[in-house]
């Protein structure tokens, strides 16, 4: 295995940028740091730009990793682990991690040039929903998502990095307000189809249309809004048992989604 340089002063460069990029409050995010082997690695495929990549001196840097960098030619440096300590005071401490370029926000036109659904996010909130229905998404051929009232400021969020694995970079999230979603999927000429528990017809109709769909999900608790509801074409509901309040709205968005799989596969091939 190649031997890897090892930081082992507090005063080297690549340790102020560390710090520095895991300020709470930045207001200009250029920089974003990236943890554990399953986003680093996403990340890198998904074509992030990285500054360097690092390992902590006191375990054993992963050579499936490190084979990755080394392709894309990214630097690989460990750094002692009682300046690791020092780095990741107060947090969880990751044993590798990366300085990544933020990648430019996505747009509608990254949407727009895909072919599959695009799903809509309304007022959705808890971080790891977001993360899960990222990957949920990707595994099952939509071509985008757009979030609305998130409360995310940046796809460069650490959490949503590391709820959706890396995965954010992989297809595009756009933040949005509710006028211009709905003036993009009015110009794209899709249909809008907003999942509720009183919906007009089943999950599994959405099957049967060979059309581009927009799928909205609103909050658990607040549901859609009336803008969107408004804007919808059709509501859908999922047919479960009526003890059941509601279902986790990363779930909804699974079960919706894989009922599209046949269209979206074949929109993608």
């Amino acid at each position: 295995m190649t031997e890897l340089d090892i930081i082992d002063k507090p005063s080297d460069p690549a340790v102020q940028r560390i710090i520095d990029v895991t300020k709470p409050s930045r207001s200009n995010i250029k920089t974003t740091l990236i943890e554990d082997v399953e986003p680093l690695t996403h990340s890198i495929v998904a074509g992030v730009e990285f500054i360097e990549v690092y390992g902590s001196d006191s375990t054993p840097f992963p050579p499936e990793l490190l084979e990755l960098c080394t392709q894309r030619k990214i630097p690989v440096r460990l750094i002692d682990s009682s300046i690791v300590n020092q780095l990741f005071k107060g947090e969880r401490k990751a044993k590798t991690f990366g300085i990544a370029r933020v990648p430019r926000p996505a747009r509608f036109s990254d949407i727009e040039s895909r072919s599959g659904d695009v799903v809509v996010l309304d007022g959705v909130k808890i971080v790891g929903n977001i993360g899960a229905i990222v990957r949920t998404s990707l595994a099952l051929g939509a071509s985008g998502i757009i979030l609305v009232d998130s409360d995310i400021a940046s796809i460069a969020d650490r959490r949503l990095q590391r709820a959706s694995r890396g995965y954010v970079f992989s297809l595009p999230v756009v933040l949005s307000g509710r006028e211009e979603a709905i003036a993009f999927i009015r110009d794209s000429g899709m249909k809008l189809m907003t999942l509720k528990a009183d919906g007009d017809i089943s999950v599994k109709q959405l099957g049967d249309s060979p059309e581009r769909l927009a799928l909205l999900f609103g909050s658990e608790k607040g549901g859609p809004s009336d803008l969107f509801e408004e804007a919808s074409s059709a509501s859908v509901s999922i047919p479960m048992m009526s003890s059941t309040e509601s279902l986790n709205v990363s779930v909804s968005l699974g079960i919706a989604l894989h009922e599209r799989i046949d269209r979206n596969l074949a929109a993608n091939r």
